[in-house]
């Protein structure tokens, strides 16, 4: 599984008033895009494919990172339309150009974790869906998902409890039929589909064990920033 669908469509509210004009997955980060350091990170990670689900101003994503040759990937978009699709909605609209299975990530997040365990464990799961989980403990972001054992027992954004000591890392794994119940055209979103897998006992997990990044906050954009400069010295 070499495809990772990337939901860029969102309308980066938090970062207004900087995303009015400029989507999110173009905000300079150390001098480019944040997109570009996405995509160099998948295709060090063994990625081929990668389907950008864009909506706010995503013509100009296109125009700007075109059709990836440059970076060695295949990029191709799929447009929302006139109105946002939220993060499901967009990848159930993104399907017949995704094949399966394949990753989403969300547009605002640097995860530099080990892709091929990923889908090795999710090709002979046999289920639906995977979530991968990181052992948060509340650091980085508000913990969400009860896990043990290899397995998640509970995960909610709304009804926390204080056994949620892992989150949602932010890529997820999936098979197209996982999708198919999704009213296509409307909108809907990943959280209400990764708890209906759970329910129907078609959700896996991974834990992860490096932490992510992610700029959809001024301290997020401040600490990816950071850790990104940190890298590009290390690997000079």
């Amino acid at each position: 599984m070499l495809t990772v669908a990337i939901l860029a469509g969102g309308l980066a509210t938090r970062l207004r008033p900087i995303t009015e004009a400029v989507p999110k997955s173009l905000l300079q980060v150390n001098g480019e895009p944040f997109v570009l350091h996405q995509l160099r990170l998948l295709q060090a990670k063994g990625v081929l494919r990668v389907v950008l689900c864009v909506g706010h101003l995503g013509e100009s994503v296109q125009r700007v990172i075109g059709d990836g040759s440059a970076l060695g990937l295949q990029i191709d978009y799929s447009f929302d339309g006139p109105a946002l699709l939220g993060t499901a909605g967009a990848i159930r609209n993104a399907l017949p150009k995704l094949g399966e299975p394949f990753f989403v990530m969300y547009g605002d997040s640097y995860l530099p974790c080990d892709y091929a365990a990923i889908a090795r464990n999710f090709e002979s799961s046999g289920v639906l869906g995977m979530m991968t989980v990181f052992r948060n403990e509340g650091k980085w972001d508000t913990s969400n998902v009860e896990f043990e054992a290899g397995k998640i027992l509970a995960y909610s954004k709304t009804n926390r409890s204080p056994r949620m000591r892992y989150i949602d890392y932010g890529l997820g794994a999936f098979r197209a039929a996982g999708f198919h119940n999704l009213p296509p055209g409307k909108p809907s979103d990943l959280t209400e589909l990764y708890t209906d897998l759970l329910l129907q006992k078609q959700l896996a997990a991974f834990e992860v064990r490096e932490r992510f990044y992610e700029i959809g906050s001024p301290e997020g954009l401040r600490e990816t920033s950071e850790f990104l400069a940190a890298q590009r010295i290390n690997q000079g």
